[in-house]
């Protein structure tokens, strides 16, 4: 994990988006941090598994049910795993 814990937030935010836009199939240049990952992205109840998965693997950390589920918005996310590979407690 301490490779991650070097990573810049614009570096997360293309990791992120190249994620989302791989299982959600829609273009990652065009995501925003606004956006909501259900009810603008379409998201189902398999996809955020499936997102979560990805984004553990992705980033090498554990992600609870709890933190996930709170974690609506693009930025949401982002911010969440910024704040998690800089060290914090999200």
């Amino acid at each position: 994990m301490a490779e991650n814990q070097t990573l810049d937030r614009k570096t997360i935010e293309a990791r992120v988006r190249q994620i989302l836009g791989d299982y959600l199939q829609v273009n990652p240049d065009e995501i925003q941090p606004t956006q909501h990952v259900v009810n603008d992205l379409g998201a189902d109840s398999l996809d955020l598994t499936e997102l979560v998965t990805a984004l553990e693997d992705n980033f090498d950390i554990e992600i609870s049910d709890a933190d996930f589920s709170q974690l609506t918005t693009v930025g949401g996310i982002e911010s969440y795993l910024e704040q998690r590979l800089a060290g914090g407690a999200a």
